[in-house]
């Protein structure tokens, strides 16, 4: 039984959605305020968590957060804030959809379904490491590794670089890789990859001259080798 947690302020919406998830055999709890959201996710551990952004003691940013510091499992943000900037900025603090109030129940559980049958496929697949020289990726255990030493990186940021680097010299468009990563069909436009991207490089400055994360113009993306 999938156990969701859903951390929102409006009573009703968060019924609704009990009701129906419920039917759809799901336990579910929920958290009426940030605080309370992180002391249930705390207590209860979730499989799935909805995540609203304006909630009151604690926003859905600084939650989510938080929740992303010991949780690699689905997290849905769902909001009234249908801007692109509140849409990216989901993303970039390791939101795996986000969806705008109000929505279609059954949207909302398939999106779930979607993001539960990724994170499976994720671990399942993962027994492997992809290494480089200088450069090791486990999804399994959620590590970069650059020369031996441990590299912190947000979820979507790893999850980026083990894509690529796993289908090494293949060039992806940033669609493709919002696709591919992130596992819905993305609304806004798609500057949130070459956000990660761009953080990526950051963190992998001089780390190997036999491979770099490359930009193919008008295209794309690819991990490219450079010796094999």
């Amino acid at each position: 039984m999938t156990k969701i947690l859903i951390i929102d302020d409006d009573s009703s919406i968060c019924e609704l959605i009990r009701m129906y998830l419920e039917k759809e055999g799901c336990e579910v709890r929920i958290a009426r305020d940030g605080v309370e959201g992180v002391s249930a996710f705390r207590m209860y551990e979730p499989d799935v968590v909805l995540l609203d952004v304006m909630l009151p003691k604690k926003d859905g940013w600084q939650v989510c957060r938080e929740i992303r510091e010991r949780f690699r499992g689905p997290l849905l943000i769902i909001s009234a804030k249908s801007d692109t900037i509140d849409k990216v900025l989901g993303l970039e603090l390791g939101a795996d959809d986000y969806l705008v109030k109000p929505f279609d129940l059954k949207e909302l559980y398939a999106r779930i379904k979607a993001v539960v049958r990724r994170c499976e496929k994720h671990e399942a697949a993962d027994g492997e490491v992809v290494k480089f020289d200088n450069i090791e990726i486990s999804l399994q255990r959620y590590e970069l590794r650059i020369k031996g030493k441990p590299v912190d990186l947000p979820p979507k940021e790893l999850e980026l670089l083990y894509f690529l680097a796993a289908n090494y010299n293949r060039v992806f468009t940033r669609d493709q890789l919002l696709d591919k990563v992130w596992s819905f069909d993305y609304l806004g436009d798609s500057r949130t990859v070459d956000v990660h991207i761009k953080r990526l490089r950051e963190k992998l400055a001089g780390a190997s001259d036999q491979w770099t994360l490359d930009t193919v113009w008008g295209v794309g993306y690819k991990f490219k080798v450079f010796t094999e």
